[in-house]
């Protein structure tokens, strides 16, 4: 099973940006769907957004739509994850899962990806 590895995370002030990135600790991100996910303290894992195996579709929850733009360097074997006007709410521990199907972006289900890492950690506070 693929296992995939976050980083990027930090203390931002509101307004601010962080990128995160997710690779694999062994292996290759191609012809995988890729999903961001986050989970604030007390509260349940979400789905954030997704991208499809060739980053020819893309979605995104309601919450981060216009702010957050994910990207896929398959050459790099790397997704990103820009997070732009970045708001309190937003701070969580965000990770990054894998599924070897393109239409489990279309809702961003915990359920339908595998290969969860540690997490990387977006604290927003001024």
């Amino acid at each position: 099973q693929l296992q995939l590895v976050e980083s990027g995370g930090g203390l931002v002030q509101p307004g601010g940006s962080l990128r995160l990135s997710c690779a694999a600790s062994a292996g290759t991100l191609d012809y995988r769907a890729i999903a961001w996910f986050r989970q604030a303290p007390g509260k349940e894992r979400e789905g954030v957004s997704c991208i499809s195996s060739r980053g020819t579709k893309t979605n995104y929850a309601d919450s981060v739509k216009g702010r957050f733009t994910i990207s896929r360097d398959n050459a790099k074997s790397t997704v990103s994850l820009q997070m732009n006007s970045l708001k309190p709410e937003d701070t969580a521990v965000y990770y990054c899962a894998s599924s070897l199907t393109d239409y489990v972006c279309d809702h961003i289900l915990r359920q339908d990806f595998r290969g969860w890492g540690q997490g990387t950690r977006v604290t927003v506070s001024s």
